[in-house]
């Protein structure tokens, strides 16, 4: 189906009365799906590399160090660095960060920490983004547990992307799935489109209601990354940095982001 097909199938659901129609903007070209795959693909790469390297023993700051180095021999750039002031290559979460961890030469990790590495790209203007959790040698079955529910919550939210779905089916199964393992959805943060810009349409809830929200049409581009917390934990920004966000409770937090292309029959995972 043509982006055109798309866009003529999405004004007759106007014509209809139905108020959760995108915006055609949000349905990319094949020029810009294109575009955006490049950038997906070295953004990938980019997690593969740090997935080779990180261990017991290094720094945040030299994780900085990798994904900043890598990015740049590909003729990319790091999307974070100086995006809203945010000081850094790439966020680096550790144990009780849920988000937004700045990297820094004095934390060092260790064996038992859980770890996410957040990575997102500019490839000739175009946009990408995903992040991986890493567990630091053995870790306790909490923190175990916690990192494999919250991938299947990804794995979960993926599966109810299909042409014109809804938007909140994604959010619904993900939370329910968490709900019946103990944890808790963190509603402060969300998935969101990308491509054309960092951030862009729609915003991505990882809880919700079904058969609500925005339609899902091919040609959009998105992410789902949903944040568990333990079920009564919740999060307080830092004074000091304004962008690490903790668990209030100092228990484990955890999360996975994958960047998908709905497709004609359902989706394309971009970067991972």
């Amino acid at each position: 189906m043509s982006r055109e097909e798309v866009l003529k199938k999405l004004q007759q659901l106007r014509e209809e009365g139905n108020l959760n129609v995108p915006r055609d903007e949000l349905i990319k070209t094949e020029e810009q799906i294109q575009g955006i795959r490049e950038s997906a693909k070295i953004n990938t790469a980019v997690l593969d590399y740090v997935a080779e390297r990180i261990k017991a023993g290094i720094t945040t700051e030299q994780i900085n160090d990798w994904v900043k180095e890598y990015t740049e021999s590909q003729g990319a750039i790091c999307a974070p660095y100086q995006y809203g002031g945010f000081p850094k290559h790439v966020c680096v979460s550790i144990d009780d960060v849920v988000c937004h961890g700045i990297p820094n030469k004095k934390t060092i990790l260790k064996d038992g920490m859980i770890v996410n590495v957040d990575v997102s790209t500019i490839y000739n203007g175009y946009y990408s983004d995903a992040s991986r959790m890493f567990i630091i040698g053995q870790t306790t079955a909490e923190k175990e547990k916690l990192v494999r529910v919250c991938k299947e919550c990804l794995e979960i939210g993926l599966e109810q992307v299909k042409p014109y779905g809804h938007l909140g089916d994604i959010g619904y199964y993900i939370e329910r799935h968490a709900l019946k393992n103990g944890y808790k959805v963190v509603r402060d943060f969300g998935g969101h489109g990308i491509g054309l810009e960092f951030h862009e349409e729609p915003f991505v809830f990882h809880y919700g209601k079904k058969n609500n929200g925005m339609i899902l049409a091919p040609g959009m581009i998105f992410t789902i990354e949903p944040m568990l917390n333990m079920k009564k934990s919740g999060i307080r920004i830092s004074t000091i940095d304004g962008w690490t966000a903790y668990t209030k409770d100092k228990r484990p937090s955890a999360q996975w982001e994958h960047m998908v292309l709905v497709t004609e029959d359902g989706y394309e995972i971009l970067s991972y």
